[in-house]
Parts: structure tokens; C-alpha cells; sequence
């Protein structure tokens, strides 16, 4: 299995993320959007994103764990965060570095959205991982 991380120089130098990212001889994982809720389905963090973020995101890791799979592994991630500002992006960008290797980032893409599925989240995260077959 090869994963390449591509940040092509014509390109902004990306900030938490990589541009591109190749990935061939592995296993596709497609995880499902992960939101701030604890196994009885109860939101974490009530009106804090930061809390909300670490929950996603150690959701995340569960949810990936369960295929055979871990953080290093993501190849893309969708984030979408309720009435995104940019100050939203330094909180959402010192979470993920807790969970993410600071060298070959996955390619990501973040939304702002008026609204998730259920009231009072406040963000979520799908992510594509690839694993040895």
C-alpha cells in the first residue's frame, strides 16, 4: 500500500491539510459523519465547539478503530461546522493536531452549514481512510 502526499508549489502552502493525496493497493474505509455525541447519544460540549471538536474527533478515531484502521490512515476529510466564522478555524485546527501526525495531512475540505441534523451540534467530520488489505 502507497499513500503520496502532494502540495504542489503553483499552490497556497496549506495550513493543516495536504492538497493532494494519492493512494493505491489498500482497503477503501468511508466513515460515516461523526458528531459530538457520547454512546447514549448525548451532544458532549453543549454550545462549545472546542469540546464538540474533541468528541468528533475521538469518535472518529473509535469509528476508524472498528475497521482496522487509525487517524494516519485517512487519505480526505469533510468537516462542516454550524455558522462557521474564521475564528472558528484556529480552535478547529489546535483539536485536530491533537489527534493528527503534523506530516502527511489528509486532504480535507471545510464547510460552513446553517444547520446539522440535530440541534445543538455544532460540527462534523466524514472521513476516507485506506488500509492494508
Amino acid at each position: 500500500m502507497e499513500k503520496k502526499f502532494i502540495n504542489p508549489p503553483e499552490l497556497a502552502k496549506p495550513g493543516g491539510y495536504s492538497h493532494v493525496v494519492t493512494a493505491t493497493g489498500g482497503k477503501l474505509v468511508f466513515i460515516a459523519g461523526q458528531v459530538a455525541w457520547n454512546a447514549k447519544a448525548e451532544i458532549v460540549g453543549k454550545g462549545d465547539l472546542r469540546a464538540q471538536a474533541t468528541q468528533v474527533f475521538t469518535n472518529l478515531k473509535a469509528a476508524l478503530a472498528a475497521a482496522g484502521a487509525t487517524i494516519a490512515d485517512v487519505v480526505k476529510m469533510n468537516t462542516y461546522i454550524v455558522n462557521f466564522k474564521s475564528s472558528d478555524l484556529p480552535v478547529i485546527r489546535e483539536v485536530r493536531s491533537q489527534f493528527f501526525p503534523q506530516e502527511n495531512l489528509p486532504a480535507s475540505t471545510l464547510v460552513g452549514v446553517q444547520a446539522l441534523a440535530v440541534d445543538g451540534l455544532l460540527i462534523e467530520v466524514e472521513a476516507v481512510a485506506m488500509v492494508k488489505e
